[in-house]
């Protein structure tokens, strides 16, 4: 459920008095005295059924997100910075020490840094080990950011943990020291689970950045990582890669009170040196890395990037040829890993050899997964199933092939692996919904007719200008061209906490949809070569709910278009994604001999969203 809260129109925190406010310290207070009676066994109260309860935690975390859309300046108030307020939020929960006691591989990065997160997890997993995984953004539930050996933590325990730490941070608060704002709570909470669930290894995602990211209190993590450094969050890091990889690199030196002199304190930044790895980087970027790690005198070295030999057979877990880039990263973070704790040898002990210790590595990186990424989800009409779970002769007439790409580099990475899949050449990751049956003779299925269509929106903070030629441009050189483009708004918004069973929103048919006609005007014209105007008199129209395309609109070919009649049958504006995903059903219902092979990019909202949707009956 996606849980839909009214906040106040600046995005903060809600006025103490607020029916909101007293539901949830209601529900906080009566959670901080059951916790005092669960010791080890968790339990739900029975005042409040769990899903509501859950609903609570979503309502309150809500309140503290600080900023209404992406690129809006956080409006956090008290006079500490962020990492002040770090540290002393921390102190509160009685958390320094224990964070110190854990063993972290901490992983920067533009893209990649996800994925090689889910791998490191993954294989120290399989190699034995007590796992807790922190990474965002999440794309259904928030829970998705923290997992435990590998699972999505549980609503029971996220629950505890959760209010432990919303009511003692509450009972703290000041005008200088406001509540946390969400991802700092989120990054707090992790702590806090993993320091209580006594994990082996955690495996941090920087969220945002490097030296100013919340995550970054960490101050002596095992090793570090930085995965392909890219120009994105270009508003907050910089606008060339040098500026971005300084900031990368910030991981590489822990925090010190802003009162107390760099100078003074030089030596105790490398009292212990900790050891850093890098995939290979642009020149620009490799430059700033190196001189950021002698500066600091950090062991920085490049990780190799993995052999597809080296799998002996097996395919990675995370597909798309860059996923070799963060296998390697994840190979050697977790080999540095294993050496520091000195867990090398013991494991080298209880195999015969290293090669069978490495067939850890392999069974980690092969059932590594990361929903929304290179993501292949078969639709049918009651379900939709994850490709690992269908069998050759079981396809779907509806194919959705789901990636969260929205820069350059990854919308490239994205094309390549979709222009793969969509020729048979790639499978995909795993994460399935449930098992499927065969429904379809081979005989039937080499008679369908294969249309790809692009379904996109990107945050208005992109460059479509850029996106858009990138992923025809790299789509085209392999052969695969688009038949038809949709244009549709995402369902989530920037300040709502979301989770799977929401309601969805009513109004959704209403949206203002003058971003998604900018969009396809910039898809038009790359088609085209020339600039298309879309007929101003006919836009009002589209907000219509019933207003969709006829069937036929994905059978044709696109030759009947006419931009100077302002017919443009290669692309579409939707009212809402619920709308288009019927549709799409629809038409292949009423087109039996036709496939549908749908790429749902430019936004990992998006592509969240379609996931949602996908796993409800249609």
């Amino acid at each position: 459920m996606i849980v839909m809260f009214t906040m106040e129109a600046n995005g903060e925190s809600c006025q103490p008095g607020s029916l909101m406010e007293e539901t949830i310290f209601r529900y906080a207070k009566m959670s901080s005295q059951t916790m005092e009676n669960m010791k080890s066994n968790i339990e739900c109260s029975e005042e409040l059924p769990l899903s509501s309860s859950y609903e609570m935690a979503m309502e309150a975390l809500s309140s503290l997100i600080t900023r209404q859309k992406r690129g809006d300046r956080s409006s956090v108030g008290g006079k500490y910075g962020k990492l002040d307020r770090m540290l002393m939020y921390l102190k509160i929960l009685g958390l320094e020490e224990k964070i110190a006691g854990l063993k972290i591989i901490h992983v920067a990065g533009t893209k990649g840094k996800g994925s090689t997160c889910a791998f490191c997890e993954a294989i120290l997993r399989e190699c034995g080990f007590r796992t807790g995984l922190f990474i965002s953004p999440h794309l259904i539930d928030v829970r998705e950011r923290i997992r435990l050996d590998g699972l999505d933590i549980s609503k029971e325990k996220f629950l505890v943990h959760f209010w432990n730490c919303w009511n003692q941070l509450k009972e703290k608060v000041t005008n200088d020291l406001p509540m946390p704002p969400l991802f700092q709570f989120l990054t707090i909470l992790a702590f806090k689970i993993f320091t209580c669930e006594e994990v082996d290894v955690a495996i941090i995602e920087v969220g945002l950045g490097g030296k100013n990211d919340s995550t970054n209190v960490i101050k002596e993590p095992v090793v570090c990582g930085i995965a392909s450094l890219g120009m994105d969050h270009t508003e907050t890091l910089g606008d060339t890669l040098g500026k971005i990889a300084s900031h990368k690199a910030g991981i590489f030196n822990f925090y010190f009170q802003v009162l107390l002199n760099w100078a003074d304190f030089f030596p105790l930044l490398f009292k212990h040196q900790i050891p850093a790895f890098t995939v290979p980087q642009l020149s620009e970027a490799m430059d700033v890395l190196q001189q950021r790690a002698s500066e600091l005198e950090v062991p920085l070295e490049v990780a190799v990037p993995l052999d597809h030999k080296q799998l002996k057979g097996l395919k990675l877990g995370l597909f798309g040829d860059h996923q070799f880039i963060n296998a390697g990263l994840a190979v050697s973070l977790c080999k540095c890993w294993l050496q520091s704790t000195g867990n090398w040898e013991k494991l080298l002990k209880n195999a015969n050899q290293e090669d069978d210790m490495m067939e850890a590595f392999l069974r980690g990186l092969s059932t590594a997964r990361l929903s929304g990424r290179a993501q292949i989800v078969y639709d049918t009409p009651l379900k939709s199933y994850n490709v690992s779970e269908v069998t050759e002769s079981s396809f779907g007439d509806l194919i959705f092939y789901l990636d969260g790409a929205h820069s350059p580099e990854s919308m490239d990475a994205c094309a390549r692996w979709f222009s793969n899949a969509v020729k048979g050449s790639r499978n995909s990751p795993s994460s399935s919904f449930v098992k499927v049956e065969n429904r379809k003779e081979n005989t039937e299925e080499s008679n369908k007719i294969s249309k790809q269509i692009l379904l996109f929106n990107c945050m208005e903070v992109r460059d479509p200008h850029i996106l858009l030629p990138q992923l025809v441009r790299t789509c085209a050189s392999s052969g695969t061209h688009f038949s038809k483009a949709l244009f549709v708004p995402s369902i989530s918004t920037y300040n709502k906490v979301t989770s799977g069973d929401s309601i969805i929103p009513s109004d959704l048919s209403v949206r203002d949809l003058s971003w998604q006609f900018n969009l396809q005007r910039i898809w038009e014209k790359i088609i085209h070569n020339k600039d298309v105007v879309v007929d101003e008199s006919s836009k009002m129209d589209r907000f219509h709910p019933l207003n969709l395309p006829p069937y036929e609109f994905l059978y044709e070919d696109g030759s009947s278009s006419n931009p100077a009649n302002k017919s443009l049958s290669f692309s579409a504006v939707m009212p809402s994604l619920p709308l288009t995903i019927r549709w799409l059903r629809d038409c292949v219902k009423e087109n039996p001999s036709l496939r549908l092979q749908v790429l749902v990019t430019g936004s990992l909202h998006l592509v969240g969203d379609v996931l949602k949707l996908l796993r409800r009956p249609g």
